[in-house]
């Protein structure tokens, strides 16, 4: 139970790593507030998280028992992000950690001169502007009761370049980037901030996981190859799981990575370390 008497707020929790973080924080004690767009966007060319995914999501976390907030908000909308953190503290009376882990994929799979104006800016909008408005929406709380773990997902992308994935890349490499930033703002009031960079996490079954098999989509991979596809560019021949990055995200969250903060720490099996 390291989380236990711990609220944790989670963006992107109807399914895959979002949904593998919020039981693993419930099964160390934690409360919750899940927070999902819960619908499909204009421009994400493949089908998005769903509410009835969300409330599954939910479901899983109380029977582990914890007390879960649900909400559908959408990380481009600022309004919206600071009326759900007001809510969740106004229940909770704390925010103890936020997992950032709300992103898209794709539009991808182009060279840089071939992606559009709207297809760059929505990239960024998602994956870089809305983890810093989450960042803003919880940040005063944070710094005001002088405690708390943000946990920021980026991506092996935040850290090495990808071919056809000049968007994303530059998303989650200014992910890193703002995480350090933050990190150094942040330090005077015992607020931790954290990027926690995954490689090629495996669509797990039980967390409605679809990211991996969208990029293969992106670089026209055969479905049917694509696991064995990124397996092989894996240094311990393996692809990463879900429960990994949950695990990682647990422990940055916890009080035993109290002196952790500006860091990147990746669970990507050595692909990084070439």
């Amino acid at each position: 139970m390291r989380l236990a008497a711990k609220t944790a707020i989670i963006t992107g929790a109807a399914r895959g790593i979002g949904r593998a973080c919020a039981v693993a924080f419930a099964r160390e004690g934690a409360d919750l507030v899940l927070i999902d767009a819960a619908r499909d966007l204009p421009g994400v060319p493949y089908p998005l998280g769903t509410a009835s995914q969300l409330a599954h999501t939910a479901d899983l976390c109380r029977e582990q028992g914890s007390a879960v907030l649900v909400r559908h908000a959408d990380v481009r909308d600022l309004a919206g992000l600071e009326d759900v953190t007001q809510e969740a503290y106004q229940r909770f009376g704390r925010i103890d950690a936020l997992v950032n882990n709300a992103g898209i994929a794709a539009p991808s799979g182009k060279a840089a001169h071939d992606v559009t104006e709207d297809e760059w800016e929505l990239m960024i909008d998602i994956d870089l502007s809305g983890t810093w408005r989450m960042i803003k929406a919880v940040g005063k709380l944070m710094t005001a009761q002088r405690s708390g773990s943000i946990v920021n997902v980026a991506s092996t992308a935040g850290l090495v370049g990808y071919r056809y994935f000049a968007g994303y890349v530059a998303a989650k490499h200014g992910v890193v980037g703002l995480t350090k930033a933050v990190a150094l703002d942040y330090g005077p009031s015992k607020v931790r901030v954290n990027a926690l960079c995954p490689g090629s996490v495996r669509d797990d079954h039980d967390a409605e996981g679809r990211m991996l098999s969208e990029i293969a989509r992106s670089l026209d991979v055969p479905v049917a190859d694509h696991e064995e596809t990124f397996r092989q560019a894996q240094p311990m021949n393996a692809l990463i799981e879900v429960d990994d990055i949950a695990a990682a995200a647990v422990w940055l969250a916890s009080d035993e990575s109290r002196q952790v903060t500006g860091s990147v720490l990746t669970v990507d099996g050595g692909f990084t370390a070439r």
